[in-house]
C-alpha cells in the first residue's frame, strides 16, 4: 500500500473517529437533557395536581377536564394521588392506568420521598406530599413523544452531517496527503535518472527547513560519497594497473633478454634475480591488496576476540628482522605489565599483525639509520602502541594524502613501495575503533600511534 493511500485512511480514520466521539457526546446529552427535563415536568405536573386537587379542593371532573385538555402537550399523563394508607384518592385516567403501583413501590416513595424511573418507555415520578399535615402519595407518568421525535430528528440531522463529513475529510486528506507526498515523487523520479554515468546529478533543494530539505541534502550527500567512492575506484584500478604493469615488463623484457641470446653464467643468474625480485614485488602488492580487502569487511563478518598486544608485537618484530636482515627494531614497554589483561584487546590477531608489521617496515624503511623503536605503555582504559624513527619531516600538505592509497611523497620515490602500506593501517585500526595518530617534527623523531581500548 502506497504512503499516500496510507495516510489518507490513517487520518480519515483518526478524524471519524474524533467526529463520531463529539456526535456521541451531542447525542448523549441531549438525550439526558430530554429525559432531566421530562422528569422535571412530571413532577411540576404531579405537584400542580395534588395541590388543585387537595389543597384547592378543585372537583376529579374538571381535572379530568384539565387532563385531556393537557395530553396534546404531554401524551396521557397519569397522576395518581393516594393517602398515606395507601388508598387511591384521585386518578387522571383509570382507564388508562399504566403504572400498577405496588406496595414495593409505595413502601420505597415513602422511604425515599422521592423517586424516578422508566416503565418501558414511559417516564414515572412517585414522590411524597404534605398538605396540611396529612401525607400522601403521588405518582406521575406519560410518553414523552415529542421528546423522542426531537431525538429522533437529532439522530438523523447527526448521522446525515457525519457523512457529509466523512466525504469533506476524504477528499481534503487525498488533497492534502498528494500536496505533501509529492515533492517526494519528484524527488524520487529525479532519483531514478541518476546512475554509475551521471553521479554527478544533485537533487534540486525546492524548501529549506523541513524534513523534506533534509531528505534532498541526506540524498545529495549520499550521491556526493557514491561519486568519491566511484572515482575512488577508478582512481584505484588505475594504480593497481599501473604498478602491476611495471614490474610484469621488467620481468618480460628481462625474460626476453636471457632468450635473445647466449648470456655467462653470473648474467644469467643476475637476469633471474631481476626477475625474481619483481616476481617478489608483485606478491607484495597482491597481499597487499588481499589485505586491503579483508580490511574493508563489515566488522560482522570479522572473529574477534581477546588478544595480547605484546605477542603480537614480538610476532611483527620477529617477522620483520626475518625478511629484512638490515632493519633493526627495538621493543620497549614503558610499564612491564604484571597481569595478562593489562595489554589485552578485543580484536583480529591477523589484521593488527598486519598492520604493526606496516607501521614498523615503514620506520625502519623511511629512517636515517634503517631502525625503529617501538614503545607500548599501557592506563586503565587504553593500550598505546608509538612507533618511531628518525627520518626526513613529512611535510604538512602531505599529512593529508598519507593514508591514501599508492600515494607516494616525491622524496621517497627512489624507496621501493606501493603506497598500500599505511592506507590498510588506517583502515585496520578503524575497523578496531581504535585512533591512528602521526606526530612529525623537523629534526626529531617521526611518531605514529595507535591507541586501542582494552578488553
Amino acid at each position: 500500500m502506497k504512503i499516500r493511500v496510507r495516510l489518507t485512511i490513517l487520518f480519515t480514520l483518526l478524524t471519524a473517529a474524533i467526529l463520531f466521539f463529539f456526535a456521541f457526546i451531542i447525542y448523549y446529552s441531549a438525550k439526558k437533557d430530554r429525559e432531566k427535563e421530562f422528569f422535571e415536568l412530571l413532577k411540576k405536573e404531579a405537584i400542580t395536581k395534588s395541590n388543585l386537587f387537595l389543597k384547592a379542593k378543585v372537583p376529579s371532573e374538571v381535572l379530568h377536564n384539565i387532563y385531556h385538555n393537557n395530553r396534546q402537550t404531554i401524551n396521557e399523563v397519569e397522576v395518581a394521588v393516594y393517602n398515606q394508607n395507601k388508598k387511591l384518592l384521585y386518578h387522571d385516567a383509570v382507564e388508562i392506568d399504566f403504572v400498577k403501583e405496588t406496595d414495593e413501590l409505595f413502601d420505597e416513595i415513602q422511604q425515599k420521598g422521592f423517586v424516578i424511573f422508566y416503565q418501558d418507555k414511559w417516564q414515572v415520578v412517585g414522590m411524597n406530599y404534605v398538605v396540611d399535615g396529612n401525607h400522601y402519595i403521588v405518582t406521575a407518568a406519560a410518553l414523552d413523544e415529542y421528546g423522542y421525535s426531537k431525538m429522533n430528528n437529532l439522530l438523523k440531522n447527526i448521522i446525515l452531517i457525519y457523512i457529509l463529513s466523512l466525504l469533506l475529510i476524504i477528499l481534503s486528506a487525498f488533497f492534502f496527503t498528494n500536496k505533501a507526498i509529492n515533492p517526494v515523487k519528484e524527488i524520487t523520479n529525479k532519483a531514478k535518472q541518476i546512475s554509475a554515468s551521471n553521479l554527478d546529478l544533485r537533487i534540486e533543494l525546492k524548501s529549506k527547513g523541513d524534513e523534506l530539505a533534509e531528505l534532498t541534502t541526506t540524498i545529495n550527500q549520499m550521491l556526493q560519497r557514491l561519486e568519491n567512492s566511484f572515482d575512488a575506484q577508478k582512481s584505484f584500478l588505475s594504480n593497481i594497473a599501473h604498478e602491476l604493469r611495471t614490474p610484469l615488463a621488467a620481468i618480460i623484457t628481462e625474460l626476453e633478454m636471457a632468450v635473445d641470446k647466449k648470456h655467462t653464467n653470473e648474467e644469467y643468474q643476475q637476469l633471474i634475480q631481476f626477475a625474481l625480485n619483481d616476481t617478489k614485488r608483485i606478491v607484495r602488492l597482491s597481499n597487499s591488496l588481499l589485505d586491503m580487502a579483508k580490511a574493508s569487511y563489515d566488522p560482522s563478518e570479522i572473529n574477534f576476540k581477546t588478544i595480547r598486544i605484546d605477542e603480537i608485537l614480538l610476532d611483527s618484530v620477529a617477522q620483520i628482522q626475518k625478511n629484512n636482515k638490515e632493519y633493526k627494531v627495538d621493543l620497549n614497554f614503558i610499564r612491564i605489565p604484571e597481569e595478562e589483561n593489562e595489554v589485552a584487546v578485543i580484536g583480529n590477531e591477523y589484521l593488527l599483525k598486519v598492520a604493526f608489521t606496516n607501521l614498523i617496515e615503514n620506520a625502519c624503511k623511511y629512517s636515517i639509520n634503517n631502525s625503529c623503536i617501538v614503545q607500548v605503555d599501557f592506563d586503565d582504559k587504553d593500550v598505546k602502541i608509538n612507533f618511531i624513527n628518525k627520518g626526513d619531516k613529512i611535510d604538512q600538505e602531505e599529512l593529508a594524502l598519507i593514508f591514501k592509497p599508492f600515494f607516494r611523497s616525491d622524496k621517497h620515490k627512489n624507496i621501493q613501495g606501493q603506497g598500500i602500506g599505511l592506507p590498510l593501517t588506517k583502515k585496520i585500526v578503524d575497523l578496531h575503533d581504535a585512533r591512528l595518530e602521526l606526530y612529525s617534527e623537523e629534526g626529531k623523531e617521526t611518531i605514529f600511534q595507535i591507541v586501542l581500548k582494552k578488553s
